[in-house]
């Protein structure tokens, strides 16, 4: 298969330069900037690599470097801002603090350029201080703003190019097209990827992986983990066990929603754990997102390793993709949040090894393959749903108490949704108990109360987010019902916010 390796130097976008290559039908993967050798020659059909922005500036003692090695690999390779300044200031170019930097819409002027071809020069997105002031000998200056004389360079004879804009965000519009003109005018690739075709290499791989062992199923009853156990139970059949644990953070009604699917509509054989006081206890006192999350993480993996003693199982299933591997921290990439399936993971896990079908996919690529499996629609478009459940949705110290008022919000706001015919165009929508009271006034009385906000958000990976217009009488009725219905709740807002910078939970 076609590869572009996408070296990360630790910028925000890392994951959005992925999502667009893979969007043009070629295949790419993140790997860390310090990336061993052996691993970016490992890489079969390797045509070309991207270099992310990242935080540093180049000439700065223990910045981060563009490896030789990288150099030698032959294969054409664009930098992207921060990639750029590396690139260039690697084969003898100079970086120095731009006199003003540039932030947000720009407006740019291209040369006629292969990189460029079929782009009107409609305004970019930049976001950097540094700039390039020298071109390394063999480069052409092929772009400038008002602010950067050389916003883009190339050496077309070694096939090296860089551009100091962000052509990855949905600002720069005509971001997509360069994409496809590195791709398919520079790095020659044919194109053809779709996760939809991915099945029988996913199903050999667990075959590969897991022999003639016996495997658990890590199932929370959401798309991820359910595509990865249909792979796995395709290729090992009744050898797989699914175990789903009630953890006292689900959704109201979510275990027998869940039990009903897995076990009437596909025919799954699994087996249900009650471990809800033992997480509620663990969790006791502690407000902290981050500690949450590795507490739920570890008790997890604990609890699958005594249904594996008690059922028998070497290999443990989980439905990881891509965010959350990305998210959890990649080299020096800052670490979002320790998703609890990968950096809320215990050092010591008792089984052989975990199966993780998923972990290069990003979520709209999972809802193509798992349509491709056959799975229902009903369940491939489920509502998406955190390991850590409604632990990320209680801020601070989580109560039995707080954790009503979320799942009784929450299946109000669900439920206008799905009678004002939203349900399929909005991403996610969710409550959360934000631990702000507020005094109000009801029956003529002073009270004072929690606020809860409503969050509904469009996107098709989950790596950038916005906010979903919602119609104000749908929001007018969801708060009106959870003001009456919902005791302890006196206030309710809507958060608007987009990811980057927020992220679509609030922990």
């Amino acid at each position: 298969m076609e590869h572009i390796i996408v070296l990360d130097f630790g910028g925000q976008y890392n994951q959005l330069i992925a999502r667009r290559v893979r969007e043009c039908g070629v295949f790419a993967e993140v790997l860390p900037s310090t990336a061993s050798p052996d691993r970016l020659k490992g890489r079969e059909g390797l045509k070309g690599i991207i270099l992310t922005g990242g935080p540093d500036s180049v000439y700065a003692q223990g910045s981060q470097q563009l490896p030789d090695h990288v150099l030698s690999l032959g294969v054409p390779i664009l930098g992207i801002c921060y990639g750029m300044q590396a690139l260039l200031w690697r084969l003898g170019g100079q970086v120095a603090p731009a006199e003003a930097g540039e932030f947000g819409h720009t407006s740019i002027t291209y040369a006629d350029h292969p990189l460029f071809m079929g782009m009107e020069g409609l305004p970019v997105w930049m976001n950097h201080n540094d700039r390039v002031t020298a071109l390394p000998a063999g480069f052409s200056t092929i772009a400038k703003t008002a602010l950067c004389p050389i916003a883009a360079a190339a050496d077309d004879a070694r096939k090296l190019y860089a551009v100091q804009f962000h052509p990855e965000v949905h600002h720069t519009q005509e971001g997509l097209q360069l994409f496809k003109n590195f791709l398919f005018n520079i790095c020659r690739c044919a194109g053809g990827y779709s996760p939809a075709d991915l099945a029988g290499e996913l199903i050999q791989n667990i075959r590969d992986q897991v022999g003639s062992a016996p495997v658990l199923s890590a199932l929370s009853g959401g798309v991820d983990s359910s595509v990865a156990s249909v792979l796995v139970h395709k290729a090992i059949g009744d050898r797989l066990q699914c175990v789903f644990v009630d953890h006292g953070l689900l959704r109201q009604n979510e275990a027998q929603e869940v039990l009903s699917f897995y076990r009437d509509s596909l025919g799954m054989n699994v087996h249900f754990v009650d471990a809800s006081d033992r997480f509620l206890e663990k969790l006791k006192g502690v407000s902290d997102p981050e500690q949450k999350r590795k507490i739920i993480g570890t008790e997890f993996i604990r609890v699958f390793e005594e249904e594996a003693r008690r059922l028998g199982g070497d290999y443990l299933v989980q439905g990881t993709i891509y965010p959350d591997v990305i998210e959890s921290g990649l080299g020096k990439s800052a670490v979002i949040k320790s998703h609890h399936n990968v950096g809320g993971l215990p050092e010591n896990v008792e089984f052989k090894g975990l199966v993780e079908p998923l972990r290069l996919l990003f979520k709209d690529e999972v809802r193509a393959l798992g349509s491709s499996l056959g799975i229902p629609d009903h369940l491939i478009w489920r509502q998406p749903f955190p390991g850590p459940g409604l632990a990320v949705r209680v801020m601070g110290e989580i109560t039995r108490e707080k954790l009503e008022v979320v799942r009784r919000s929450d299946a109000i706001f669900r439920e206008e949704i799905k009678n004002a015919g939203l349900e399929r165009s909005i991403w996610q929508y969710f409550t959360v108990y934000t631990g702000v009271r507020t005094v109000g006034v009801m029956g003529d009385s002073r009270t004072y109360d929690s606020v809860v906000a409503l969050r509904a958000v469009l996107s098709t990976d989950a790596m950038t987010v916005e906010a979903a217009e919602l119609p104000y009488p749908l929001l007018s009725k969801v708060s009106n019902r959870i003001i009456n219905e919902v005791p302890g709740c006196n206030r309710v807002v809507y958060d608007i916010t987009s990811k980057p910078p927020g992220t679509i939970e609030w922990e």
